[in-house]
């Protein structure tokens, strides 16, 4: 099967699901005597989540690009994973709600910043099992022959991405504060071009 359809229903997912974030952000409610202002700013939670997870599925979406970009054609192995990729991405929506929702609250706060990071840590599984799938079963599908050392740096890119992931969701039970800082932390790193070829590396 040609890449055309699988990045063409992938692009559809990961469009949808960084459009659906923008739900989560709601006009304030204002109490007695509160100002807009003051209702805005108490939101920062959601604007936080918004952007940090924006950014991330982004990221996701130019690496997504680069890895399908290496095939010449697909098979069923490599549809199927995918899928599991794109079940994972969808999860982030309501992963973000989740977080934004309770990030400020005294009680649930260490398990939604545990549920959110680990949204991202499956997704960056995911995301390794598919390339390693790709790079190391699958080069008879690929446009360009690499050398075994060439796909083991683009692979050790991959899984060295995933480390952080799984500090940010095993310290959600220390702070959930914490867990959005090394989230927001990853975002930034990776928006930067340098950083890029962490994850995309040709």
């Amino acid at each position: 099967m040609s890449t055309r359809r699988l990045e063409a229903f992938s692009d559809g997912v990961i469009a949808v699901a960084i459009t659906l974030l923008v739900l989560n952000i709601d006009l304030p409610d204002l109490g007695p005597g509160e100002t807009l202002g003051h209702g805005l700013a108490d939101q920062w939670p959601v604007y936080a989540a918004y952007v940090v997870s924006f950014v991330t599925i982004g990221i996701i979406w130019i690496n997504h690009h680069v890895m399908i970009g290496r095939l010449r054609e697909t098979d069923h192995a490599i549809l199927m994973l995918n899928l599991v990729l794109l079940l994972t991405i969808g999860l982030i929506p309501f992963a973000t709600s989740l977080l934004a929702a309770y990030l400020n609250r005294g009680t649930g706060a260490h398990v939604a910043a545990g549920v959110y990071a680990g949204v991202f840590l499956v997704m960056a599984i995911a995301f390794v099992t598919l390339n390693r799938h790709i790079l190391f079963r699958k080069t008879h599908l690929m446009k360009v022959e690499l050398t075994a050392a060439h796909r083991r740096r683009i692979l050790a890119r991959d899984a060295i991405g995933v480390l952080p992931y799984v500090l940010a969701t095993a310290l959600a039970a220390v702070s959930a504060y914490l867990t959005l800082a090394i989230m927001a932390g990853l975002a930034a790193y990776y928006a930067f071009p340098a950083a890029a070829g962490v994850g995309i590396g040709d």
